[in-house]
């Protein structure tokens, strides 16, 4: 007797709870209220209180953990606190109907079905799913570019030593060359015996933003598998799956999204189904399509998985396109502030159609780790110091939940330690 069919079998409906749960959790954390047609810094503020984030840190550091808004904790507090006094399979199973319904939301949210959806714990693991339960053999070739993940770079290489097959990388111009150049780029470099191209929707190295779904519309013209890292695509830009039509793209909840650590998607497109074999076999699999026989991962945190849901609905409350106008907005203002100091070197394209809310710089000769340190401990501002000789410096990754007055601090505070040393 699985949880799924005891579940049938108490005909619970628990599912349409976690939307009410979610509006509660709102009103409990701060008003929101409903998105103006043209949003002002006052509505931001308004939308900021829903982070436990206190008001004087600024943290701008999105491409790598995004804090968690208050209803996604909240949630998750709830329902582990439910679990724990009450481990027994009658009151788990609506745990399971949780977990459904933000597959299916999910599934909403990138335009595809829930049949298509397998919850993973993060991106890195999607990404390892795929290199893993994609059959190749020597002789055989996969093409990725240089600014790929490691789980999308460094994994290929790793079972390409004990299959037999062959990585080809691509290199990833500085400025980004644009859409074109590298569609053209991979078009010469996709060979016969070419089975899978890997690449990143937006990279967090400089935030190159990619052609997805032309890449995406080449590969399969040439027969070839598509697997596209969105680890900085979703919950940032309005990722439709229908359109961008590759055969698997992977992300996580704890970036952009604003949801749980130790959740994430990846998405198999029904066309790619039959040409991958499940890498975990364990016990609880999920309820529809490919989750059947590919999401057997043993126990897994539903609460958490569930708490994702309510990072979606609270994305969708605001509006997808509202927060990716709103990010970008930031990034420029960002951009065009650096390209005012003087020594201050850019790594990302200043080109909006080419970048988004990733702004990697050299601030001159400074000394980044001392740079880094000051920031967080004078200014109360946090970012990513990025280091080694590859376009090394400092990175800003802004979003949804920051303020103009943050870009301003960093701008004055760079401007600040450019002039007068750390």
């Amino acid at each position: 007797l699985t949880r799924r069919s005891f579940a049938r079998s108490l005909a619970f409906a628990g599912a349409t709870a976690w939307a009410t749960q979610a509006e509660k959790s709102w009103a409990k954390s701060g008003s929101l209220p409903p998105t103006p047609s043209t949003p002002d810094e006052k509505f931001w503020e308004t939308v900021r209180e829903q982070f436990f984030m206190p008001p004087e840190l600024g943290v701008m550091n999105a491409a790598n953990l995004c804090p968690a808004l208050v209803p996604v904790v909240e949630a998750q507090e709830r329902l582990t606190r439910d679990l724990d006094r009450n481990p027994s399979f009658p009151n788990r199973v609506k745990l399971g109907e949780g977990k459904e319904s933000t597959r299916k939301l999910l599934a909403e949210f990138l335009g595809v079905t829930a049949d298509e959806i397998v919850l993973t714990r993060n991106t890195s693991e999607g990404n390892n799913l795929v290199s893993s339960g994609v059959e190749l053999k020597a002789g055989d070739e996969v093409l990725l570019f240089s600014d790929n993940h490691p789980s999308n770079l460094d994994a290929w290489k790793n079972k390409a030593r004990g299959f037999g097959f062959t990585v080809r990388v691509g290199e990833q111009v500085n400025p980004h060359a644009g859409g074109s150049y590298y569609l053209d780029a991979v078009s010469k470099q996709l060979t016969e015996k070419t089975r899978m191209l890997g690449f990143t929707h937006l990279t967090s190295t400089v935030g190159d933003l990619m052609p997805a779904r032309e890449l995406c519309k080449l590969a399969r013209e040439r027969g070839v598998l598509s697997l596209v890292d969105g680890a900085q695509s979703l919950g940032l830009i309005e990722v439709n799956l229908a359109e961008m039509q590759p055969d698997f793209y992977t992300s996580s909840a704890h970036k952009w999204p604003c949801g749980p650590k130790e959740v994430g998607v990846l998405y198999i497109n029904k066309t790619a189904q039959s040409r991958i074999w499940p890498g975990i076999v364990s016990a609880f699999p999920g309820a529809t399509g490919i989750s059947k026989s590919f999401e057997s991962f043993g126990q897994r945190d539903e609460p958490a998985i569930i708490a994702f849901g309510e990072a979606l609905r609270f994305q969708t409350k605001i509006g997808r396109k509202v927060i990716e106008a709103r990010s970008r907005e930031l990034t420029q203002a960002l951009i065009q502030g650096l390209q005012k100091i003087d020594g201050v070197r850019l790594w990302t394209s200043t080109d909006p159609k080419r970048s988004h809310s990733v702004v990697s710089f050299r601030p001159g000769n400074l000394d980044i780790p001392k740079l880094a340190a000051a920031l967080y401990e004078k200014d109360r501002l946090a970012g990513a110091p990025r280091l080694g000789a590859d376009r090394g410096g400092l990175r800003f990754s802004p979003h949804y939940y920051n303020l103009h007055t943050e870009v301003d601090r960093a701008l004055a505070a760079i401007s600040r330690y450019m002039a007068q040393g750390v």
